[in-house]
């Protein structure tokens, strides 16, 4: 859990307190050690910063970042601001609904160059906690952790999201096994399919269905 020090206050925000989200691929976990306190040295390279900000509000704080870049003169300093989401289709009784995902819950991507004066324009943003780095000073993702995060932002393919595991009992709800239950043997994310154990004149015969086929019996 990365610290967090010197929080604007009455900038209208309210801390959530589930604004520790992280994600499973641990692209993130291995650079959040702690969270700034001063400004950095200068430096003229340009690089991708992540910043730590309240739950709920990561777009906000997008739009305000970008907002002090033109108001603040940042153009040739703060580049790109981006809040990593992914999408992803939620499977529930048999009915399918795709939602924005944000992949790293209370985390937003800035693309700079580094000085006091840019880190004071970011720091200062209204929602903002402060920078992720190793100690003191903001850390700037390597490249291939910046590719790893774009690549998975532009996966056409959604990532599906199901509420039912193997062992769970379920009911066929469509074609020729229509209300007959089952119990979940081996689950296909790949290929969007499980296979039903279902009991036929007292005998379990495996039966393959698309996840929109069966729902979960509570």
């Amino acid at each position: 859990m990365p610290k967090k020090y010197n929080q604007p206050k009455d900038d209208g925000y309210e801390l959530d307190d589930d604004d520790a989200g992280y994600d499973d691929d641990g692209v993130v976990k291995s650079f959040l050690p702690s969270v700034d306190q001063k400004a950095p040295v200068g430096s003229k390279e340009r690089n991708w910063y992540v910043i730590h900000c309240y739950s709920g509000y990561e777009n906000k704080v997008r739009s305000s970042i970008e907002q002090r870049i033109d108001t603040m003169g940042m153009i040739d300093k703060i580049f790109d601001v981006v809040v990593p989401t992914e999408e992803e289709i939620e499977v529930k009784d048999g009915k399918r609904k795709t939602v924005e995902r944000r992949v790293f819950p209370g985390y937003v991507l800035v693309e700079m160059v580094m000085d006091e004066d840019s880190w004071f324009v970011v720091r200062n943003t209204p929602g903002v906690t402060g920078f992720v780095g190793m100690g003191e000073d903001p850390t700037p993702l390597k490249p291939e952790e910046v590719k790893q995060i774009m690549d998975r932002m532009s996966n056409e393919t959604p990532r599906i999201k199901i509420n039912f595991k193997v062992g769970d009992k379920v009911r066929i709800i469509s074609g020729p096994f229509n209300d007959f239950p089952g119990t979940i043997a081996d689950i296909d994310v790949d290929k969007a399919k499980v296979r039903l154990m279902v009991n036929f004149f007292g005998r379990d015969t495996p039966v393959e269905l698309d996840f929109m086929e069966v729902e979960k019996i509570s």
